[in-house]
């Protein structure tokens, strides 16, 4: 089972169902218990929507985890952004580390899809950067669906997207067997035949190369390598390696080795698929011909026509998932294969939990009708085929026709949760005993009062006047409260209301003396990971953010959340968006919530009347039991760590060793690196002098650039 993170082994406690083993750090507590009953009754009494009413720092995904193990069937957890997907997955594999725990996101850096500007008359060609690390996950994952039913799946929205047929990557996997008869060349047809590329290089997932009698390649679902070495037509031996040592690990005696990429296709149905698109072309250029449009006719067929003779010569070219309806012989209009058919295959029964619903759920419902819009322009200009439309994330109505039980959890639930499940359970004690935060509402303007009186007996918790001290503004009213709690050795959250606010005032931050990051969804998937895990190591005392910075994080070294311009009505300043935030500082037993207002909006009202509704109710239990709420302590682990390749953990490494002794002598040290490197390729040793390349890269901070998207006027080409 390939692992996003270490898992640290302790004494837990094992539950053993028939095919998960839920490993126990300690038993439920607080709602837990009766939550967990509830909502497994529901199950197996057949009801369909379930919602997880419970609030942040409740404990929500380990009470999943129990009904996951008591439900017995694999499992789909959606959640709205890559970095929560890579939390849940992280935390999963805690429960769950002898099942089989994957994560399935979008394995782009950087995408620009494919556009046309109709009114500037410009062409947006599509350019991607493709993160290998996170598409040998995904492969990972859909293998273990076709593979084992023990299956736990942590997906972000990537889940309703285009995937290749099941049936087709199945079927064609190849079958390794030591002492089998198997002439090399041969067996480097089948790879290639599975979308496997040669290389002489170093490895890289996907990739194969033939070193004297033997062969090498590296699948693309796990972080190993594989030599064969052959006598005569026989296969005599299969050697496992580690990819960067070159040691050998292990010397099974089959391997199966599944392709190369999801969408797969026979020969076969290579021919007829151009055939079906050809037909289609000759219907589009016929009705351009009848419109009169023959700068779009003429435009359509030379792309086409360039794009049927690389797919038939290659068996690929640039933009062939928008004839995926041929190469799957579906009809216009029919829905394509996503994740969900793996799970289907796996297990018709499979639960779908869907984490931060109130998020995700309208997620889900907005990604056909934006991917829509662009391709009907790409059609109606002869950009692409008809057809092309048929390459799209499913309609919501066809999400829920191909799941079946569901379970929603969130400390918000939206309309649609709320108007379609059949029993909500609440829950509200933390096991931990903590209570929802302290709430302050501070003027944003100087003589601002707000009044209290309003907010129905819960002075005690509000501020409701002007500061006794001069003020100076909100900004400077945060830094004096994170300061007191930064002494102390506690972290702090601000909350702005745009990308710009956030880098704006994290650089203001660091030139006050204060050591702050920036967090936004801007910022690539595994360098948020890196920044979140630095902040709860106490690598820097204050982050700030966006909304990234509310629905699932767990981050229980917070003490502060100061929440600027909180009257600011809007998305980011919404009812369900405040009670949110504010559950950022409710994993610790110091925390507390600044919201900088000058006027009581209707969302903060909300806001503040549901935080104090549940911390009578917590006040209440924690008295009648004799609980002292107590912090959350939570092992920190580095998520990112794990999602990088052996190759970049590797760098890093050496980046440790030579750093010093680069800064003694920079260009003496890179020309005895550049010496080195050279040597290495002299030796064949393409892996090392890799190695070498990439870390003189970063330590001169030169190296492959994002590109920026080809953007040209179409003029009669494609």
């Amino acid at each position: 089972m390939d692992d996003l993170t270490t898992i640290v082994q302790t004494s837990y406690a094992i539950t053993t169902m028939a095919n998960f083993k839920l490993h126990l750090p300690f038993q439920p507590a607080g709602d837990q218990p009766a939550a967990i009953e509830k909502l497994e009754e529901g199950l197996q009494s057949g009801l369909r929507h379930q919602t997880l009413f419970g609030v942040t720092g409740s404990g929500k995904t380990f009470t999943v985890a129990n009904v996951i193990a008591k439900n017995d069937k694999p499992t789909l957890v959606l959640a709205h952004n890559k970095t929560l997907a890579a939390q849940l997955a992280q935390e999963y594999r805690e429960f769950f580390p002898e099942n089989a725990v994957h994560y399935f996101v979008s394995y782009y850096d950087y995408y620009q899809p494919e556009a046309y500007i109709a009114h500037s008359d410009t062409y947006i060609e599509k350019e991607a950067m493709i993160n290998a690390e996170i598409d040998r996950l995904r492969h990972a994952a859909t293998q273990a669906l076709l593979t084992r039913k023990d299956v736990i799946i942590v997906a972000s929205v990537s889940a309703i997207y285009g995937l290749g047929s099941p049936e087709e990557y199945e079927k064609v996997h190849v079958k390794i067997e030591a002492g089998a008869r198997d002439e090399r060349a041969a067996l480097i047809r089948k790879l290639v035949g599975i979308y496997f590329e040669r290389t002489n290089a170093d490895l890289n997932p996907g990739q194969l190369r033939a070193i004297g009698n033997s062969l090498e390649f590296m699948p693309v679902n796990e972080r190993v390598m594989y030599r064969v070495a052959f006598e005569g037509d026989t296969i005599a031996r299969i050697d496992q390696l580690d990819p960067v040592s070159r040691a050998k690990v292990a010397e099974p005696a089959s391997v199966f080795v599944f392709p190369a990429k999801h969408f797969v296709t026979s020969v076969e149905e290579r021919e007829r698929a151009i055939e079906d698109i050809k037909v289609e072309l000759e219907e589009q250029l016929a009705k351009f011909k009848r419109e009169e449009k023959p700068l779009e006719h003429e435009r359509l067929k030379r792309r086409t026509l360039h794009d049927i003779a690389l797919i038939r010569e290659l068996g690929y070219t640039n933009g062939i998932e928008n004839y995926s309806r041929h190469f799957d012989g579906r009809k216009a209009g029919e829905p394509p294969y996503t994740l969900l058919s793996y799970f289907k295959r796996c297990d018709p029964t499979f639960l779908t939990v869907i984490d931060e619903s109130h998020v995700t759920v309208p997620q889900i419902g907005g990604m056909y009708a934006g991917d829509k819009s662009r391709k009907d322009v790409l059609v109606e200009y002869g950009f692409r085929l008809p057809s092309a439309r048929d390459n799209r994330p499913l309609r919501f109505e066809e999400f829920e026709e191909r799941i079946g039980q569901v379970l929603y959890t969130s400390a918000t639930p939206g309309p649609y949760e709320k108007a379609h499940s059949e029993q909500v359970v609440e829950q509200v004690i933390r096991p931990t005993g903590l209570i929802d935060p302290e709430l302050t509402v501070r003027p944003v303007s100087e003589g601002a009062v707000i009044d209290s009186s309003i907010y129905g007996g819960i002075d005690a918790t509000i501020y409701g006047g002007v500061l006794s001290d001069p003020y100076k503004g909100q900004i400077a009213d945060f830094i004096s409260e994170a300061e007191i709690v930064i002494k102390r050795g506690g972290r702090a959250l601000a909350t702005t209301l745009t990308k710009q606010m956030a880098e704006d005032l994290a650089s203001f931050l660091r030139e006050k003396g204060i050591k702050a990051e920036y967090i936004h969804s801007d910022v690539k998937t595994i360098d948020r990971i890196d920044i979140l895990t630095k902040f709860r190591q106490g690598g820097f005392d204050i982050l700030v953010g966006v909304n990234l910075l509310r629905e699932g994080l767990d981050l229980p070294e917070v003490e502060l959340v100061g929440i600027l311009d909180a009257d600011k009505e809007g998305f980011l300043r919404s009812e369900t968006s405040l009670i949110q935030t504010i559950g950022r500082a409710a994993r610790n037993v110091l925390g507390r919530v600044i919201l900088y207002a000058d006027v009581m909006t209707g969302s903060l009202e909300k806001a503040i009347g549901e935080t104090n509704r549940r911390r009578e109710k917590q006040l209440a239990y924690n008295t009648a039991h004799g609980i002292t709420p107590k912090t959350i302590k939570k092992e920190i682990h580095d998520i990112a760590a794990s999602m990088r390749t052996e190759h970049q953990r590797t760098i890093d490494e050496l980046l440790v060793l030579d750093t010093l002794a680069y800064k003694d002598d920079p260009a003496a040290f890179i020309k005895r690196k550049r010496e080195e490197m050279a040597e290495a390729v002299e030796q064949l040793d393409f892996e090392t002098a890799a190695l070498i390349r990439d870390e003189i890269y970063k330590l001169e901070g030169t190296g492959p650039k994002l590109k920026k998207p080809r953007v040209r006027k179409p003029l009669g080409g494609a």
